[in-house]
């Protein structure tokens, strides 16, 4: 029995018993592989972590729950890398299925955590500053390292920039790089999310009141952005698990270079959020 399997059954599951096992490990382009979960057969469970490899160590992005972390660990050991190398946890929200591992992330690998300055205190309160408190609680973390709107984190050659990207948490944070394969370099974006929760009030929301301004913020800042590489915290916003079925049967180009799909991805998130505030009273 594999490390996850025996902590989920001790556990009676975890918190979210849903959580299917993960793919097996692969490169996406240049320097960065998917080391997280694919299923696409029910949302919410095809959680993404990301890891980014440089001449001075390992990015990894996102932990998913507490019971994924032994699954990463052992995705990272199939790619050949070592999770005492991963010198950084970046997050892109402070929401449990992508950051409930931190704290044991942080124990194994010894990396430093970052976190955007909004999500922070949620992440080091085990969700418990959330303003939507459905969210559920976690093993709190110690944040090592505040980073802000443009703030840039630099390893070996790799340059991570982070944008707020608000709305679905206060702190969702976006991250962009140019990555380099072959002779070319593309413009990549790990997408926070876009995508507006459920039951959340946008109007009158007493502990988030400016959710709805952060939205229309965030999609006039992701429009902004120059994107060919388009990966995010979900598989599902991007068509992962059929990306990677191609990608391994040597489609070319690589197909998870679609600027169409990000585009399309914001269409489409715009809208819900535009018609939810209208529902809500709001005006679009």
């Amino acid at each position: 029995m594999s490390g996850a399997s025996a902590i989920a059954q001790e556990r009676g599951g975890g918190r979210r018993p849903d959580r299917p096992v993960p793919t097996k490990p692969f490169r996406i382009i240049g320097n960065i592989y998917y080391v997280g979960q694919t299923d696409n057969s029910r949302p919410g469970t095809d959680d993404a972590a990301y890891l980014i490899s440089t001449s001075q160590g390992l990015i990894l992005l996102d932990t998913g729950e507490e019971d994924t972390v032994p699954q990463i660990d052992e995705n990272i050991k199939r790619l050949g890398f070592k999770i005492q190398d991963i010198k950084f946890i970046l997050n892109s929200h402070a929401h449990s299925d992508h950051v409930a591992g931190d704290a044991r992330m942080k124990e194994l690998s010894g990396a430093r955590l970052l976190s955007m300055a909004q999500d922070a205190p949620v992440i080091e309160s085990g969700g418990k500053e959330d303003f939507n408190p459905a969210r559920g609680n976690y093993r709190a973390a110690k944040v090592d390292r505040i980073i802000h709107d443009g703030e840039k984190i630099q390893l070996g050659a790799t340059t991570m920039v982070a944008h707020l990207t608000a709305g679905h948490t206060k702190g969702c944070t976006s991250w962009t790089t140019v990555v380099e394969d072959g002779d070319k370099k593309y413009n990549t974006l790990f997408l926070c999310s876009d995508r507006i929760t459920p039951k959340v009030p946008l109007i009158n929301n007493e502990r988030y009141p400016t959710i709805a301004e952060d939205f229309r913020k965030t999609y006039k800042t992701l429009r902004s952005l120059p994107v060919e590489v388009f990966l995010g915290a979900h598989g599902n916003f991007l068509g992962l698990v059929e990306k990677a079925k191609r990608l391994k049967q040597g489609a070319s180009p690589n197909p998870f270079i679609d600027p169409k799909a990000y585009r399309d991805e914001i269409d489409s998130a715009e809208r819900d959020f535009l018609a939810e505030l209208e529902k809500q009273g709001g005006t679009p």
